[in-house]
């Protein structure tokens, strides 16, 4: 069942049950520019809230998460206005104006790792809750280092999980040791609230790091309010100065995971996909491989010195390989999507965190083509999708964005395609089945 108390003002599809998706009648061809990063915008905005000075965020994504994130840092006692897709934040320098309060964090990842941190470095009490959802995602590695580091914590319900009273006293800083293969927003969320340890902050990751290169991401936007992390690769160790970030005017790259959605569009229907804002030869968003693999698969990719990124599509997609989707876990449900129209099996590997996200992914996009007809073999960290012809069905999206988003892909190919739930895409993109609507697929919603 959704969780509607998740959704936030900024949701769509209110009080809709169903939509159907229907194959577009003509070949694609459009020229698009998606909102921008999901990840980036709530690192943005929490880091500028920790900054001495007014920042100005451009190009932030009014998602269910952002304003989970937003509605926080206000309770906080952050000055933050949104005018548009631009937000602009008075920050704190540290110090947490309203020393006490609750703070709700819907199902946003991000938020729900980062804003403990972010507090424990300060000083204050606070009670904070979230989702259905959110209180079964892991998070004890980060609860247990933030209370090494001096924080108080009183569990409401289940140890190590949410929700929960953190009082703040200052992070002491020195070592720290972390797991990070559970999640890279445990190591990010404590590199955030690094900066205004009592000492300079030396994390020591215990084993692989999955999806490591939103770490990067998180050091890159620390770099733009002017502080320089260090990372040792061979010791697997990150060093973080003591200091406070400074304000400064950023404009957000778009989401590279939503451009995928649109990219595989394309490569469905053999039609023409040109995203803008997207600079693939240095983008820190680990998905932008996706375009290797439609290449793989057969399409043409063109990837613009302008910014811009074309995708071509092709009368028959190439399978008969595999992928490791460590680097790039949240398209593993969009590969598993397409596989179906590939002329042999694809096997996606090495994402067994992605159990631990809004759903249990493998299992449910598993669950999910069995409905349909599709051969397909659950494996421990990913699976294995062989070629069919999807049947009529009605698919649960299990509260989940990227499966309410990668299973609609289906429908842009095969009739029949019905799915629960719709809604549950503000958490990422709430215009996208406008968006496909406006691209030429048949969209039918249901109360």
């Amino acid at each position: 069942m959704p969780d509607l108390e998740a959704r936030s003002p900024w949701s769509v599809h209110q009080g809709i049950h169903q939509v159907k998706i229907s194959p577009p009648r003509l070949k694609v061809n459009s020229v698009i520019r998606v909102s921008g990063s999901k990840s980036l915008t709530n690192r943005a905005l929490i880091i500028a809230a920790m900054a001495e000075g007014i920042s100005r965020i451009e190009g932030i994504l009014r998602s269910d998460d952002a304003y989970w994130c937003i509605e926080s840092l206000r309770e906080l006692g952050i000055d933050l206005a949104i005018e548009g897709d631009t937000a602009i934040v008075t920050g704190c320098g540290g110090k947490w104006p309203a020393p006490r309060g609750q703070l709700y964090v819907g199902a946003a990842g991000t938020v729900a790792r980062f804003l403990p941190a972010a507090l424990a470095a300060g000083q204050g009490e606070w009670t904070l809750t979230g989702s259905k959802r959110m209180s079964e995602r892991p998070i004890e590695q980060l609860l247990m280092a933030l209370t090494d580091q001096g924080a108080g914590l009183q569990y409401l319900n289940q140890e190590h999980a949410y929700p929960f009273v953190l009082q703040g006293n200052g992070l002491n800083g020195g070592n720290v040791q972390l797991a990070g293969n559970l999640s890279s927003q445990f190591v990010s969320g404590l590199l955030v609230a690094a900066p205004y340890a009592n000492q300079p902050m030396t994390i020591h990751m215990q084993g692989v790091t999955v999806q490591r290169e939103y770490v990067n991401m998180t050091i890159d936007m620390m770099r733009s309010f002017g502080v320089e992390a260090a990372e040792d690769l061979e010791q697997n160790i990150y060093h973080i100065p003591s200091g406070k970030y400074s304000a400064c005017t950023i404009k957000l790259e778009p989401d590279i995971s939503t451009c995928c959605y649109f990219w595989a569009m394309a490569a469905l229907t053999e039609g023409y996909i040109r995203t803008e804002g997207i600079y693939a030869d240095r983008t820190r968003q680990p998905d932008i491989e996706m375009l290797e693999v439609l290449e793989r698969m057969g399409c043409t990719v063109v990837r613009g010195e302008d910014g811009a990124v074309e995708v071509h599509g092709t009368s028959q997609l190439r399978g008969g390989f595999e992928l490791s989707m460590a680097r790039w876990s949240d398209q593993t449900l969009t590969i598993a999507a397409m596989a179906p129209f590939a002329d042999a099996p694809i096997t996606m590997k090495d994402a067994a965190h992605i159990r631990h996200h809004e759903c249990d992914r493998i299992s449910a996009i598993c669950t999910e083509l069995r409905k349909l007809s599709i051969r397909v073999e659950e494996h421990a960290d990913g699976l294995t999708v062989y070629p069919g012809h999807p049947e009529p069905a009605l698919l649960d999206t299990y509260d989940d964005h990227r499966m309410a988003m990668a299973l609609s892909l289906i429908g842009l190919k095969a009739e029949g395609i019905t799915i629960l739930d719709p809604g549950c895409i503000s958490k990422t993109c709430p215009d996208y089945f406008s968006r496909l609507r406006e691209l030429g697929a048949g969209i039918h919603f249901f109360a």
